[in-house]
């Protein structure tokens, strides 16, 4: 386990195990979800890191509907409505997010 899984492994606790864990997997447009490969694996390979927390593999969602759709607008990104549904609905879930660069 890695010093930052380590120190993020002792913010979790029993409390959040017992919710479903969401993983969005989104990028923007189809060309970053052909030609960008390693953002795609990252943002899967988060997965393993809940996994690595302490969630079940049979409590994590993952929403990946949206790959190819720009953040700018909600429109046509049904991952993301459902996503803001179930927070709007109190079901306020752990998320599993990556940061990445955006090459073009």
């Amino acid at each position: 386990m890695s010093i930052d899984t380590a120190h993020t492994a002792s913010k979790v606790t029993n409390s959040h195990l017992t919710r479903i864990a969401y993983l969005y997997v989104r990028q923007s447009t189809l060309r970053q979800v052909l030609t960008n490969t390693e953002s795609a694996t990252r943002q899967y390979a988060l997965r393993q890191r809940a996994i690595a927390l302490g969630w079940p593999d049979t409590q994590i969602v993952t929403i990946d509907t949206d790959q190819g759709h720009s953040a700018a607008s909600t429109v046509d990104r049904e991952g993301f409505q459902r996503l803001v549904a179930e927070v709007g609905q109190g079901r306020d879930r752990p998320r599993f997010g990556g940061v990445t660069a955006r090459p073009e």
